[in-house]
């Protein structure tokens, strides 16, 4: 085994702390090497997003970076039509429906 790095972890630590991070990376990723937007253009989606955090002074950590690239991520789904505001609110309340009726410890899934 490595030896730890303090400042990026030890070396077999997972890159992402929880795998929607993992899911939303991969799809940014995907979107934009299918040509959905460009990486500038998700650059400053994100960069937006953090930024309204900071003004609103949120607590940082972690975890908030992936959640301001979800929101930017919806953000740019949704102005480039790529889905309805109102279809992604659909859909997310439904995942939070699955959940909330998953018994701990099985995945959450989703009726398509």
């Amino acid at each position: 085994m490595t030896a730890p790095d303090p400042a990026t972890g030890p070396a077999d630590a997972p890159v992402f702390a929880e795998p929607w991070q993992a899911e939303a990376f991969a799809l940014v990723v995907h979107l934009h090497a299918s040509g959905a937007f460009t990486w500038n253009e998700w650059a400053d989606a994100l960069s937006v997003e953090i930024k309204a955090a900071e003004a609103r002074r949120e607590v940082e950590d972690d975890a908030c970076y992936y959640e301001h690239w979800l929101a930017a991520l919806e953000r740019l789904v949704t102005t480039r039509g790529m889905t309805e505001p109102s279809a992604l609110a659909a859909r997310k309340e439904a995942w939070a429906e699955a959940y909330r009726h998953t018994p701990h410890g099985r995945p959450v899934t989703l009726a398509h």
